[in-house]
């Protein structure tokens, strides 16, 4: 029996392509896997019969979409997950769902092997190959692009040759990579970092310069995850998709920065993200109102290490789960209803509502119905500064 070789398929030139091409290098059986985490395009049947016109002795088609929004948008949602304080982890949160399908597919056909489209000089590989080598120690990875000499010329004048059921012609000049959370641009003129983005970069938002009259959503939060919009129950994935076509209409959830990869270097990148940037805005805010003082300073600490750790490749790690039961505990209050104006670009809150909130208006108010003490303020304060106060005491004694 042949070698099997699992591959990420997408539908596009690259991967149909080397389903052929990897099986000429390699003499192994190709297996190609596509799992839908709501890039939307073409649908999983005309994607699944192409590997299969391509060469694929096997097509895996997964509709992973609400296990994408719920086992992994929502985590980075309870973790306000924004790398270098922008990026909300577009491409980073799905590769682990990706990856579990793969190796799934792998076992369920007997592989040896799985194969990524990924370059030497994303991230996306060290996504995929560590948690393949997590998930399934026993399994081998190759990269056609790296490891098989696999370019883009090439590709086309494979498909050419063979006459592949593919597009080659048309030569977009930006690599993308989008899912229900958001859409990743890279190259092209963007490699110029004094280059604005044109239009022809977005999709996902319209043009905050030129926004329709103001929208006002308001999201019903449990436990850290939206549960309603408007009053009107939704599922994560349809919250989402919800607060993509409304935020997005308003030109919110634009981002183009300057990244730290993971290889070691910087990386011009455009994001949009507006479903993702919108909820992020209203949990923030309910948390608030919600997390107790000394905990929500370090759940910023520990959000940010996480955002980090998903970045890096590391969803399947000890220490990211280990983090994971942490921010989990911190959103068994976060509850309730935020108010959330959008409009040219900016989605701001402007009222909060929660059974379970920390704010308390007769302790806040400084009008009739104060029932804070003042009277304590004035020990609190000695106490709180005496260290500081001693301190400076001795610092001017020895006239430092």
């Amino acid at each position: 029996m042949k070698e099997r070789i699992v591959l990420a398929y997408s539908g596009g030139l690259d991967t149909s392509v080397a389903i052929g091409w990897i099986g000429e290098a390699t003499g192994a059986e190709v297996i190609a896997v596509a799992v839908d985490v709501g890039q939307g395009g073409e649908d999983l049947e005309t994607i699944r019969q192409r590997a299969l016109d391509c060469g694929a002795v096997e097509a895996y088609v997964a509709d992973a979409r609400d296990e994408f929004a719920n086992d992994y948008c929502m985590p980075a949602l309870k973790a306000n997950a924004l790398y270098m304080d922008a990026y909300p982890l577009v491409s980073a949160v799905s590769r682990p769902v990706i990856t579990k399908h793969l190796v799934a597919a792998a076992k369920q056909f007997g592989a040896t092997t799985v194969a990524h489209g990924c370059t030497g000089k994303g991230n996306d590989q060290v996504r995929f190959e560590v948690g393949i080598q997590t998930l399934g120690p026993e399994l081998k990875c190759i990269a056609p692009v790296r490891d098989l000499a696999l370019t883009r010329e090439k590709a086309i004048d494979y498909a050419e040759k063979n006459n592949l059921p593919i597009a080659t012609t048309k030569k977009n000049p930006f690599s993308i990579d989008q899912n229900v959370w958001g859409r990743a641009v890279e190259t092209g003129f963007l490699e110029d970092i004094w280059n604005g983005p044109t239009k022809d970069v977005y999709d996902y938002t319209d043009d905050p310069a030129f926004a329709p009259v103001p929208d006002t959503a308001v999201i019903t939060f449990k436990e850290g995850i939206p549960v309603a919009i408007d009053g009107q129950v939704v599922t994560p994935l349809e919250a989402i998709e919800i607060m993509n076509r409304r935020a997005g209409a308003q030109g919110i959830g634009r981002i183009d920065i300057v990244e730290d990869r993971l290889v070691g270097i910087k990386s011009r990148e455009i994001y949009e993200a507006p479903g993702a940037m919108a909820l992020i805005a209203a949990h923030k805010e309910l948390e608030n109102v919600t997390i107790e003082r000394e905990q929500a300073r370090f759940k910023k600490t520990v959000g940010q290490r996480w955002t980090e750790l998903v970045y890096d490749g590391q969803w399947f790690s000890p220490l990211k789960k280990s983090l994971d039961a942490f921010i989990e505990d911190t959103q068994k209050m976060v509850n309730g209803e935020i108010r959330l104006d959008m409009h040219g670009g900016r989605a701001v809150v402007s009222g909060r509502r929660s059974d379970t909130a920390l704010y308390d208006f007769n302790l806040a108010t400084y009008d009739e119905g104060d029932s804070f003490d003042q009277s304590h303020a004035r020990g609190f304060i000695e106490l709180f500064g005496l260290s500081s106060k001693v301190a400076s005491a001795r610092d001017q004694r020895l006239g430092l």
